[in-house]
This record gives structure tokens, sequence and C-alpha cells, in this order.
């Protein structure tokens, strides 16, 4: 082979590896990905019937806060949560069938499911919701919109009725927010305490039976 054919083959084959990589970068570029890594609403997998989800007794959590050395001078604590199914609460999400058989349904009204806040003193519903993403699930929302459509079954036990609940997989917590206080580092002073119910964005349906 002459010196003429090699160097057309080396530069042939440095000019397709350089086409691949290009090629490779711009898969890699085409990828849609957010900022934070975070799952929108409407990207999520709708979960249905889970058992066992809701908890009878709160769940305590640390009220460690900052100190009165450290910023800011207020600050919020989740004391405790307890898993919770939060119900749509309007016509055209909740379904009652049988003795027996199967209960089938679907959402026949959209609408929204948002977070509910209560208590005494100084407080914010958007600072406690900033709070909850980061102690109780990155998942809590202010607010969830629910579309019509997901259909679901479910069989109901003989001489029972079947009842399904659409709603959002979400938390009852209890909050509380203090204020530093005094120069002893450590020192703070209640300014608010409360309850709060909190969506997610995962939403389903709940299933239970009664005798009537």
């Amino acid at each position: 082979m002459g010196m003429g054919s090699r160097r057309l083959l080396t530069s042939t084959a440095t000019a397709l590896l350089l086409c691949l990589s290009t090629a490779g970068t711009a898969a890699a570029d085409d990828v849609p990905t957010d900022d934070d890594g975070a799952v929108s609403a409407d990207e999520t997998t709708d979960i249905n019937d889970r058992q066992g989800w809701e908890d009878d007794t709160d769940q305590p959590l640390s009220e460690l806060g900052p100190t009165a050395c450290e910023h800011p001078s207020t600050w919020y604590s989740v004391t405790s949560k307890k898993a919770y199914h939060v119900p749509s609460g309007w016509n055209g999400t909740k379904y009652k069938d049988g003795p027996g058989g199967t209960i089938k349904v679907s959402v026949t009204k959209g609408g929204t499911i948002s977070l509910e806040v209560s208590g005494s003193g100084e407080w914010s519903a958007g600072a406690l919701l900033a709070k909850a993403k980061v102690t109780v699930s990155a998942k809590v929302a202010g607010s969830v919109t629910v579309t019509t459509g997901h259909e679901f079954s479910h069989e109901v036990t003989r001489n029972k009725y079947g009842h399904l609940q659409y709603g959002s997989w979400g938390y009852k917590v209890n909050w509380k927010r203090y204020r530093s206080s005094g120069r002893n580092c450590g020192s703070r002073v209640e300014i608010g305490h409360g309850k709060a119910t909190l969506p997610t964005t995962e939403t389903g349906w709940k299933y239970w039976e009664t005798s009537s």
C-alpha cells in the first residue's frame, strides 16, 4: 500500500470518529431534564388502593432547629406527621356499590385538592409548605389538579358494600413556629402552632367496605 493510500485511510477514520463523537453529544443534549431533577405532577404514576397507607397515630419528628446564635431568627418545626388520603371532596370522585360484585369507576369531574392549614399565633402557609417539603416529603404541594378519567375497578366482598374515593396520598401534620430569644444559645419562644393537611402529587383511589 502506497503512502497516499495510508494517508487517505487515516483521514477517513479520523473523520468517522469525529462524526460519531458529535452524534453522541447531540443525543445526550436531547434528553429532557429538570434543573433540580424533580418530576412534575403530570408525570407521576397514579396509585390505587394503597393498603395500610393511613396511620392510626402521629409519628413524632425531631423539633431541632436553629438556636439563638443562628439565622433565621424565626423558624418552623413539623413536630409529627401521619399518612392520610386527602379526599377530592366533590361529586364525580366518590362511589358506593354492592352488595358483592365488582365496582367500576372513573373520575367524571375534575378539580383541585389544596393544602389546608389551621393554627394560632403567627404563621404563613407558604413558609410551612416549604418546611414540609424538607421534613415530610418532597412531593407535598400547595395544590394538586385532578383531571377526568382514571378508571378503576375492585372486587367487593359478598354481602358487603364497596366504597371508592379519589384523592391525594398526602399527610396530616402538627407544626410549631419559634422565635429565638435571649442572649443564650438555644433559647426559643413559641409564637405559633397548629395543624395542616398536605396533598402530594400522587393521586389515586382509596377503597373500603361497609356492611350497609
